[in-house]
């Protein structure tokens, strides 16, 4: 079966969701990276929740994000705190935020996506975690003062 265009987007989309909510799940229950992912990968993409199918996530851009976020985990964190006010370390931060800016950081960093789109793509992630709408446009500032960091010729 061929995936049309819309189709693989859409499954990227879906993936960058699922690896802020698997980095998000590794930092609150202490599992290691391959634990979350094989569960993920099993039981998450595509599951059924009170009637409402996820869509498939694409695994190459899922496990890209989760092993670029947990292996450069240190690099990404700084380059967040240089994005943070100095009073708000990443440490500080709601391990929600913590997690989207680490995986938005390994794509960041990865360079293949423009970095327009990963902004673009995780803010919209942020969206599924909002409480109040400001929030979004929290994420967009660090978000391009990340970008800018790890792909300054891109602007």
């Amino acid at each position: 079966m061929t995936i049309s265009n819309n189709q693989r987007r859409k499954m990227k989309s879906a993936a960058r969701l699922y690896a802020v909510q698997a980095l998000f799940q590794m930092e609150a229950s202490g599992q290691t990276v391959d634990q979350v992912m094989r569960e993920f990968e099993d039981h998450r993409f595509g599951a059924t929740y009170d009637d409402v199918e996820m869509i498939e996530g694409d695994l190459d851009t899922f496990r890209a994000l989760m092993d670029g976020a947990v292996n450069e985990q240190a690099a990404i964190d700084q380059m967040t705190d240089r994005a943070l006010v100095a009073k708000w370390p990443i440490a500080r931060i709601d391990p929600t935020w913590r997690a989207l800016f680490r995986a938005a950081g390994a794509e960041l960093r990865q360079g293949e996506t423009p970095p327009k789109v990963v902004i673009s793509e995780f803010v919209a992630v942020s969206e599924a975690f909002s409480h109040d709408g400001k929030e979004p446009k929290f994420v967009n500032a660090v978000l391009d003062h990340m970008a800018r960091e790890a792909q300054p010729e891109k602007f």
